[in-house]
C-alpha cells in the first residue's frame, strides 16, 4: 500500500506510519490511532528536517533496533500529548483534601501524568490549604516521559492568562508575578516548589524509581492512550504501592472496573484497593 500524505519535501507512506505505531506502542505503550496519521506527520517532519533527513524511513532506520539512542527522546517527546490545566477535572481536589485531612503521618501523593505541572501545583495548593502547617511534611512525586513538559513543569513558570481561573488568595499566595520583562508571566512560590520533586519516569519500564507506598496517587486521562493489556499491567503494578486506604484518581473518560480485580470504585473515577474493607463496587 503506497498512501502518501505530501509536502513540499517529505512523504509518509503508510508503510512508515505502522512503523511509527508500532516503536511508540513498544517504547511508551502508546495506541496511535490510525486517524492519527495528520499528527504523526506534522509533529515528526520538523524533527527530520531539523536532522536533515528526506525521509520517514531513514528517520525510523535511527530508532529501530538501537534501544540506546539518543533520538528516542525526541520521538517519544514529538508524540506525546500534553492537554493539562489547573485544577482540570476540579471534583477530585475537594475528594483529595479530605482524604488527607483524615490521614496521620506524612503525605505521600504521586502524580505520574505530570505534563507542564499544572497538575503537580493544583495538587500541592490543595495539600497546603487542605493540612496548613503539616503540608511542609507532605511530598508529592511527579512524573512524565515528556521531558521538555517536564522542563517546562520543574519552571513553574506560566503565563498570567493560565492562572486566571484560580481563585484570588490562591494567585496570591501561590504565584510570584514577574515585573518589568517579565509582566507576563507568575511563577510558582519557593514553598509550593519545595513540596514536588519532577522525574522523568515511562510507564512501561521494567523498573520504577518511586518509593511507595503512596496516600494518593494520579493517574488521569493518560490511560486512554494505551491498549486494554498495558492498562490491566500499570493498574496491577500500582496497587502495591498504595497504602491499604489509599485512593486512585482517573480521569473523566477512563473506566479500571473491568481491567482489574485489584481495585474497587469508590466515587466518579476515584477507586480504592479491593483488598480495603472499606472499598465498594
Amino acid at each position: 500500500m503506497t498512501e502518501v500524505v505530501e509536502s513540499r519535501d517529505l512523504k509518509l507512506t503508510h508503510e512508515d506510519f505502522e512503523r511509527v505505531r508500532r516503536l511508540i506502542h513498544e517504547r511508551a505503550g502508546i495506541a496511535l490511532a490510525l486517524h492519527k496519521k495528520e499528527m504523526v506527520y506534522s509533529r515528526l517532519a520538523r524533527r527530520l528536517r531539523t536532522l536533515g533527513l528526506n525521509q520517514f524511513k531513514a528517520y525510523l532506520d535511527l530508532l529501530d533496533g538501537h534501544a540506546e539512542s539518543s533520538e528516542w527522546e525526541h520521538f517519544v517527546n514529538a508524540l506525546t500529548t500534553n492537554l493539562t490545566s489547573f485544577f482540570r477535572e476540579a471534583h477530585h481536589f475537594p475528594i483529595l483534601a479530605d482524604h488527607v485531612r483524615a490521614q496521620s503521618g506524612s503525605i505521600k501523593v504521586w502524580c505520574c501524568a505530570a505534563s507542564t505541572g499544572e497538575e503537580p501545583w493544583s495538587l500541592a495548593m490543595t495539600l497546603t490549604e487542605a493540612l496548613g502547617s503539616k503540608a511542609q511534611n507532605a511530598r508529592i512525586l511527579a512524573t512524565d516521559i515528556d521531558t521538555r513538559a517536564l522542563a517546562t513543569a520543574a519552571a513553574g513558570i506560566y503565563p498570567i492568562a493560565q492562572i486566571e481561573k484560580l481563585s484570588m488568595e490562591q494567585r496570591k499566595r501561590f504565584f510570584m508575578r514577574g515585573v518589568g520583562a517579565k509582566s507576563g508571566v507568575a511563577r510558582v512560590n519557593p514553598a509550593l516548589a519545595a513540596m514536588v520533586e519532577y522525574r522523568q519516569l515511562n510507564l512501561l519500564a521494567a523498573r520504577w524509581e518511586v518509593e511507595g507506598p503512596f496516600d494518593v496517587i494520579f493517574c488521569r486521562n493518560i490511560m486512554i492512550y494505551f491498549d486494554k493489556p498495558t492498562q490491566k499491567k500499570i493498574l496491577e503494578r500500582f496497587a502495591p504501592l498504595l497504602k491499604p486506604n489509599g485512593l486512585l484518581f482517573a480521569g473523566h473518560s477512563e473506566n479500571f472496573t473491568y481491567l482489574t480485580d485489584a481495585f474497587r470504585l469508590q466515587g466518579h473515577t476515584v477507586y480504592g484497593l479491593a483488598s480495603n474493607p472499606g472499598s465498594r463496587s
